[in-house]
């Protein structure tokens, strides 16, 4: 696609939520003067983009879906000077205040403030999206645009669940549900840690899957799971929360950054304080935690992208990722 014409740019859009999406022209976004406006080459899917059309949560509208994105400076505004059209960039999709930044460092993804690329803000499933000039980066060498699409928001995700996890190398990891952006970025990274990794998963070529990736253990989820996990990756919620809790070792830490089957579980109180384990809260990530994603990238850390697509097929891409099919994530090429 072209970058913006005189009538706007070409979008998936959000007219009401719940609704569902249009592929139509809405206004070029502008930046403003600490912004970058970038045109997109790639976009990836993630269930927000499920989730805004059910009103969970409802965006204000008209809205443009789209967390991750990858692709060229198109325009800045007046204050930028670290990057110029043309420059090749990737997209991180925590914008946090610059204020919280300065005073919580680290910890500012805890704070009210933050907002995300494809939720509060538009994103980028079209031809442009404007983000503050400190959430883009250059796009990693030797990185297709595929991958680097894929990477931004489920990998800087898991990176600080098994952060805040304090997961070390040789302790045993078990990740629920492997097969999202989340859960197989989890395990490449636990295994780029050092952790033994064990994932669960209903389907068997999942299941194979995943060991082909590194697990020693393919636990099937409609079974009960051995314990002994130093740490649990958690993003399904009331589906597998209580053999999540149940997997633990005495001093566990069970780590979540959503629900996928719901927002409410049950959690048994004398298994929480007598065997002494912790229930980990996380969300997105910090600009140095995604600063050390991309050098990871960089690096080589796998990405596992699951299906390409062209952009006009975004129905046919929300399709399998509501039907839970993908191992990876779903990409959008513009």
């Amino acid at each position: 696609m072209c970058a913006g014409s005189v009538g706007g740019m070409k979008a998936w859009i959000l007219d009401e939520s719940p609704g569902s999406y249009r592929f139509g022209e809405i206004a070029d976004p502008e930046p403003g003067p600490d912004d970058v406006r970038v045109r997109v080459i790639a976009s990836a899917l993630n269930h927000m983009d499920l989730w805004v059309t059910r009103g969970q949560p409802r965006p204000a509208l008209p809205h443009v879906p789209g967390c991750d994105v990858a692709g060229v400076v198109d325009a800045v505004g007046a204050q930028v000077t670290a990057w110029s059209p043309g420059d090749e960039v990737v997209v991180n999709p925590a914008v946090i205040p610059i204020e919280h930044v300065v005073t919580y460092g680290i910890d500012a993804p805890a704070q009210r403030g933050l907002e995300i690329v494809g939720e509060q803000r538009w994103g980028g499933h079209a031809e442009l999206v404007v983000v503050p000039q400190r959430n883009v980066v250059a796009r990693p060498a030797d990185r297709s645009w595929a991958e680097c699409a894929a990477f931004p928001l489920a990998t800087l995700t898991a990176y600080r669940m098994l952060r805040r996890a304090r997961l070390r190398a040789g302790e045993r990891v078990l990740i629920v549900g492997i097969g999202g952006g989340v859960s197989t970025a989890a395990l490449a990274l636990a295994r780029q840690m050092g952790a033994v990794v064990d994932v669960t998963s209903r389907d068997e070529a999942k299941r194979r899957r995943a060991l082909d990736l590194g697990a020693e253990r393919a636990l099937d989820s409609n079974e009960d799971w051995p314990g002994g996990a130093d740490v649990v990756v958690e993003s399904v919620g009331p589906a597998t929360w209580e053999r999540s809790v149940r997997a633990l070792r005495p001093g566990g830490r069970l780590v979540v950054c959503g629900g996928t089957s719901g927002q409410k579980v049950e959690l048994d109180l004398p298994r929480l304080f007598f065997k002494q384990i912790e229930v980990i809260g996380s969300t997105m990530g910090s600009y140095p935690e995604f600063a050390d994603v991309v050098q990871l990238v960089g690096q080589g850390l796998p990405v596992l992208v699951d299906t390409e697509l062209p952009i006009a097929a975004y129905g046919e891409a929300l399709d399998r990722l509501a039907a839970g099919e993908q191992m990876g994530k779903i990409v959008l090429h513009h």
